[in-house]
């Protein structure tokens, strides 16, 4: 028994030759997976395990228990001969991965040819090949997700069961009974250990892939954040050589180009004196793809090349796609088509993806940032007319009374509304410009209100050079001034502060106006407000300027009580303004 035992443990290394190979068909490997597999795959599955099960049929020991002598080679048997063998090991593999179906298909081609080979125990072999496939098959419904415990139980309990068919159907039956008294033990462990491992050699190859499939998934990503700022820029020669180099120093490839739908773009690495820059595509499968726009695995004979040279082997192409368009391709080269594995071609589907998405983003970006742009002149290019009309008659007033000052005012008018074109015209300009645009208006205002407006400056000069969005803080001064001073008569007071503090500039308008209310307070800036006094369109206007160019950092933070006055501030980065303006 324990030479038997030890024999057919030697022979384990039949069975993870044979498990190591399983792993290289596709349809084993969509079994393991428990993905659906075609007829075709199937039928397939049902030859390789009933051949896997005659082969260890012949792997096994012959055994005749009237001379209780041991062959470790089947040949032809004898009426008193019988198998000590590893069949079963195949048809609960079979079973385990691909159901009653396949398990029980296994059986029979297993059990027939079993049945072929004689010996007292022919019949009952082949009958127990059968019901191994069904016990297998139970288990692969009742466990989705296989363990190798489950093998080993499975693999163990087919042969108690192949020893207690022996016993019933196998004559003469004291020769059954000896027969089962000598080799049930070491079949059964065997079989069972046989099983288990056959599952573990398939399943450590496919933890393998998955590792490497990670490192694929994180080099592939990590490739995609380098290619970000260049991408941005969308398809370009620069943009695309930045890209063709990274990848080129990360993957172990021959070559990589890029191309759009009529030109090479980038070409890096063996053969780039004949792939030049603006060269017109060379293969027809590159015309082929952007038509079709799925991804092409070509050897060299299929690689139509405009050049004499061609020194790579093979090249695989994937497309690069905006909005469902393929707009370009992405092309690996290799010196041949053996160097091309299952985990280059998925890094490169991974790479495709990754790297169209980052196109549509670019584009997103550049059409919302023309969309901002468009609103942000929009914004800048509202006049209000009631100022113009309430000027001239304000000068027309005093060309008789006091020319000079009709004179100046008209200056002052005129530097206003040259600073109101100069905004609509550039996105941004520096707080002193700003000032000066805000004095020319408040000199026409304390025209208009004669003693009734004082304003006062408090301004850190060094400040100054700050940059800010053109036509931002005349709004503020005009919105204290109509809303603000609109019910008093007299002493109005407007004080603008610029400080520089930490790393911000705080810009401030401060008035000792009517104030507002608590609710108004919490709408105006963020939304149009309906009220007889008016809709808070200038400092939503400014507000949201402010947000789209500088962020929520440079918000207008508005304090107020009614009868106390408004503040109106924002602030303005010092340190991340060469980021920020760039």
């Amino acid at each position: 028994m324990v030479i038997l035992l030890l024999t057919m443990l030697e022979r384990l290394g039949i069975i993870v030759t044979v498990a190591f190979v399983m792993t290289r068909f596709r349809f084993i490997r969509q079994m393991i997976r428990s993905e659906q597999i075609s007829w075709q795959h199937q039928i397939l599955a049902i030859c390789f395990f009933g051949l896997f099960g005659i082969i260890g049929t012949y792997t096994g020991v012959t055994f005749n228990p009237l001379t209780a002598d041991y062959d470790t080679w089947v040949n032809n048997l004898q009426d008193s001969e019988a198998i000590a063998n590893s069949r079963v090991i195949g048809i609960i593999i079979a079973g385990l991965l691909g159901g009653y179906r396949i398990g029980i298909s296994a059986g029979i081609i297993a059990g027939i040819h079993r049945m072929t080979l004689g010996g007292y125990t022919a019949v009952a072999c082949g009958v127990s090949s059968i019901v191994a496939g069904i016990i297998a098959g139970f288990f692969h419904q009742k466990q989705k997700k296989l363990h190798l415990s489950t093998a080993f139980f499975a693999g163990s309990f087919a042969e108690a069961i192949q020893m207690v068919i022996i016993v019933l159907i196998a004559k003469p039956f004291h020769m059954a009974i000896e027969l089962v008294e000598e080799i049930s033990l070491p079949m059964i462990i065997a079989n069972g250990l046989g099983s288990a491992l056959f599952l573990l050699i398939i399943q450590s190859v496919f933890k393998e892939e998955e590792k490497a499939g990670a490192i694929v998934a994180q080099k592939a990503l990590k490739l995609a954040e380098q290619t970000v700022p260049y991408l941005r820029q969308g398809l370009s020669i620069e943009s695309a050589d930045a890209v063709c180099r990274m990848i080129y120093r990360e993957v172990d490839i021959a070559a990589v180009s890029i191309t759009n739908q009529k030109l090479i773009l980038a070409h890096i690495g063996l053969g780039d004196d004949h792939h030049k820059p603006n060269n017109h595509i060379q293969t027809n499968a590159t015309k082929t793809v952007i038509q079709n726009g799925q991804m092409l695995v070509l050897g060299k004979e299929h690689i139509h090349c405009s050049f004499k040279y061609c020194p790579l082997g093979a090249v695989v192409i994937a497309p690069l796609k905006q909005r469902g368009k393929t707009v370009g391709t992405l092309k690996f080269y290799f010196t041949s088509e053996q160097a091309i594995n299952h985990i280059d071609l998925e890094l490169i589907r991974g790479l495709s993806s990754l790297l169209s998405q980052q196109l549509e983003l670019a584009e997103a970006e550049v059409a919302w940032q023309l969309a901002k742009e468009a609103e942000i002149k929009a914004l800048q290019a509202q006049i209000r007319p009631h100022f113009l009309f309430n000027s001239i008659n304000v000068i027309v007033s005093l060309i008789r009374s006091n020319p000079n000052e009709a004179r100046k005012l008209l200056i002052a008018l005129s530097k206003f509304f040259r600073q109101n074109l100069t905004g609509t015209t550039k996105n941004w300009t520096t707080l002193e410009e700003e000032l000066l645009h805000v004095q020319a208006y408040l000199e026409i205002e304390k025209a208009r209100f004669v003693d009734k407006l004082k304003v006062y400056y408090e301004i850190d000069e060094v400040s100054l050079k700050c940059k800010i969005p053109p036509l931002t803080l005349q709004p503020l001064v005009e919105n204290a001034i109509k809303h603000g001073f609109k019910d008093k008569e007299k002493d109005c007071v407007i004080t603008l502060q610029i400080r520089k503090k930490d790393d911000a500039t705080i810009v401030s308008v401060i008035d000792n106006g009517v104030g507002m209310s608590e609710e108004t307070l919490k709408k105006v800036g963020y939304q149009l407000i309906n009220s007889k006094t008016g809709t808070g369109f200038a400092l939503y206007n400014v507000n949201r300027r402010l947000i789209m160019m500088l962020g929520e950092y440079s918000a207008l933070h508005i304090s107020s009580k009614n009868d106390k006055g408004t503040i109106i501030s924002f602030s303005l980065p010092n340190k991340e303004e060469e980021k920020v303006y760039a």
